[in-house]
C-alpha cells in the first residue's frame, strides 16, 4: 500500500474516532444529555444537514449547554492537542530523540512567566477580547523562543546542544521569577497554580476562533517539510548529499514548532506529555515516516487531550481537576517506560 493510501486510511480512522468522542464528550457533564440529542444538536450547526434537524426534537436548555459551554471547550482542547502533538513530532524529528517535547526549549516556562505577569499585574481584557493572561502568555512563550534561538546561533548555524542548554537555563530562571512573583502575590497564587497546571475552564468561541486558524495554518505549512524531516533523520551529512538545505530547514521547523506550541500553551496553560507520548505511540503504530506520522499524531493528539479534559471535568464533579494533572498521570508512566527501554538499548 502506498504512503498516500496508508496515510488516508489512518487519518480516516482517527477522524471517525475523534467525531465519535466529540459527541460522547458533549453529552457528558453535570447535566445529562442523551447521545441522540447531542448528535442532533451538533448536527443542527452543520451546513447542509441543519435543514433536516428540527429544533423541536431537543430541549432548548440542552442546546445552550452544548453550544455555549461544552462545544467551545471540546474544540479548543482538540486543537490544543493537535498543536502539541504536531510540535512534538517536529522536535523529536529534529533532535532525533523520542524524548523531546514541545517545551524542550523553554516555551512552557516563558508562557508561565508571561501568564503570571498578566494575572497579577494587569487586569481586564487584552487584545481582540482575549484575556491579558493569554496575551502575556503568548508573548512570554514567543519571546523566550526567540531568545533561546538567538543564543543557539553560532555563525549563522543553530547548535542543537546549545539550544537545549539555553532552553534549560532560561526555563530555570523564568520558573524562579514566576515563583518569586507568587511569593509576593499570595492572594493570586491559586489562580497562577491552576493556570500553570493547564485548564480549559475559560474556553470560549472567541478563543477558539483565534486559536484554530493559527494552529491550522502553522500545522499545514510545517507539513510541507515532512519529507525534509525524513531525510534529516539520516544525519546532516547525508541530508546535504540528498539536496536538503539542512540549516534552512532546521530554522524553519524550529520556528514553526515553537510557534505552534506557544499559541497552544497561551490558550490552555502548560499541558505536559501530550507532545511527548502521542508521537511515540503513533510511531509504534504507523512507523517512522513523518509524512504519515505527522498528520496521524496531530489527530491523535486532539483525541488524547479531548479524553483527558473530559476526565478532568467529570471525574470529581462538580469539582474540576486541571487537565495537566490528568495528562501527567497518563504520561509519566509511559515516559518512565521510555527511559527504561532506552537504558536497555544502551546497555
Amino acid at each position: 500500500m502506498g504512503t498516500r493510501k496508508r496515510t488516508l486510511k489512518y487519518v480516516f480512522i482517527l477522524l471517525a474516532v475523534l467525531v465519535l468522542l466529540i459527541i460522547v464528550s458533549a453529552s457528558i457533564g453535570a447535566a445529562k444529555i442523551s447521545l441522540k440529542d447531542t448528535g442532533l444538536i451538533i448536527s443542527s450547526f452543520i451546513p447542509g444537514i441543519k435543514n433536516f434537524v428540527s429544533a423541536g426534537l431537543f430541549e432548548n436548555q440542552d442546546m445552550v449547554i452544548i453550544s455555549r459551554i461544552r462545544l467551545p471547550r471540546i474544540f479548543l482542547s482538540v486543537f490544543v492537542g493537535i498543536a502539541l502533538a504536531s510540535s512534538g513530532v517536529i522536535f523529536q524529528g529534529l533532535f532525533r530523540n523520542p524524548m523531546a517535547d514541545p517545551f524542550v526549549i523553554g516555551v512552557s516556562a516563558g508562557a508561565a512567566f508571561g501568564a503570571t505577569v498578566g494575572l497579577v499585574l494587569i487586569k481586564g481584557t487584552g487584545l481582540a477580547g482575549i484575556s491579558t493572561t493569554t496575551v502575556f502568555a503568548l508573548f512570554g512563550a514567543i519571546a523566550t523562543t526567540f531568545l533561546v534561538y538567538n543564543l543557539a546561533r553560532i555563525r549563522g548555524k543553530v547548535s542543537v546542544a546549545t539550544l537545549l542548554l539555553s532552553g534549560i537555563a532560561l526555563s530555570a530562571m523564568l520558573s524562579a521569577m514566576t515563583y518569586l512573583i507568587m511569593l509576593f502575590k499570595v492572594e493570586d497564587m491559586a489562580k497562577i497554580v491552576f493556570w500553570v497546571m493547564g485548564s480549559f475552564t475559560s474556553a470560549s468561541w472567541n478563543n477558539f476562533v483565534i486559536l484554530a486558524p493559527l494552529v491550522t495554518v502553522l500545522v499545514i505549512v510545517s507539513g510541507f517539510f515532512m519529507r525534509d524531516l525524513n531525510v534529516l533523520s539520516l544525519g546532516d551529512e547525508r541530508a546535504v548529499q540528498l539536496g536538503v538545505e539542512t540549516e534552512k530547514v532546521k530554522k524553519i521547523l524550529l520556528v514553526m514548532a515553537s510557534l505552534i506550541a506557544a499559541v497552544a500553551v497561551s490558550m490552555s496553560g502548560i499541558i505536559g506529555f501530550v507532545g511527548l507520548v502521542t508521537p511515540h505511540i503513533l510511531r509504534l503504530i504507523v512507523g517512522p515516516d513523518h509524512k504519515i506520522l505527522y498528520p496521524t499524531s496531530a489527530i491523535a493528539g486532539g483525541i488524547v487531550l479531548l479524553v483527558s479534559d473530559t476526565l478532568a471535568r467529570t471525574v470529581l464533579m462538580p469539582r474540576e481537576i486541571p487537565v495537566g494533572i490528568i495528562t501527567s498521570i497518563i504520561g509519566v508512566p509511559f515516559f518512565l517506560y521510555l527511559l527504561v527501554k532506552s537504558k536497555r538499548d544502551v546497555f
